[in-house]
């Protein structure tokens, strides 16, 4: 399928490996041209590198760090302020227990999973409307839908993102705007090895097994790829997805068990 958007220009954050990587990857191969961020510099660099020699797009590597002010302002200096595409993306806050968390952990969860993707949108979005076309794809988390206890961070910041945009996606619709969220599920990617660690250590079981142990509970019994992620976002950034708007897309392998 064409997805109709070769030539258009996308912002993907915390594009250097993972999730953010498989979007930048399956945009590049429909023909878009990216600006990637992400805060390690070398490995955003080669990242970009790689992209652009294997699908001929233009590729530029903005290393920063998206969720303070200064990070989003180089990041829009790059892009000319404008966007066709914004595919919004940081990595989570750490596990821990309610009772361990201050008001300083949570502005900073806020910072990171909430307020730095509010003000990438505020700032790319009137322009989309202004020429009637654009995307949104908000990587949140399976979370929103099923909460992690020890994950209350996240569960608290990536709601509060999805409330926005459950009214915010509809106030731009008519400009041809479409906002969505991807909740993504336990993927193969260097989250999922920390949070493996971290179980590995409270049980007192190898990575391993931490592993096996969590794929028991996923229908497909394996962990997603960031191949497949990408391909969803870039069905959500397609001209075919022009009717889906303020939906929230669950890519968990069948893991969360619901009937709607």
């Amino acid at each position: 399928m064409d997805l109709g958007i070769r030539g258009k220009r996308a912002l993907v954050c915390a594009a250097s490996r993972g999730l953010g990587r498989g979007c930048a990857e399956a945009l590049a191969a429909e023909g878009v041209d990216l600006v990637i961020n992400a805060r390690s510099e070398d490995a955003l660099t080669r990242t970009a590198q790689d992209i652009a020699d294997r699908h001929g797009v233009g590729v530029q590597a903005v290393a920063a760090d998206i969720t303070t002010p200064d990070g989003r302002a180089a990041v829009l200096a790059a892009l000319g302020g404008q966007a066709d595409i914004l595919v919004t993306n940081a990595g989570g806050p750490p596990p821990g227990q309610w009772t361990d968390w201050d008001r300083d952990d949570f502005i900073r969860a806020f910072d990171g999973n909430m307020l730095s993707a509010i003000a990438l949108m505020q700032a790319l979005v009137p322009g989309m409307m202004d020429r009637g076309w654009g995307r949104v794809v908000n990587i949140t988390s399976a979370a929103v839908r099923s909460p992690i206890a020890q994950l209350g961070l996240s569960n608290t910041a990536r709601t509060g993102l999805t409330g926005f945009v459950a009214g915010m996606s509809r106030q731009v619709a008519d400009k041809g705007v479409c906002v969505n969220n991807l909740l993504p599920g336990i993927h193969d990617t260097d989250r999922a090895t920390a949070l493996d660690a971290g179980v590995s250590q409270a049980q007192g079981i190898s990575p391993d097994q931490a592993r096996r142990q969590r794929e028991a509970t996923i229908p497909t019994r394996t962990y997603g790829r960031a191949e497949d992620f990408g391909a969803a976002c870039a069905f959500l950034c397609s001209q075919q997805a022009r009717f889906i708007v303020g939906q929230n897309l669950t890519l968990d392998g069948g893991a969360l068990n619901v009937t709607i």
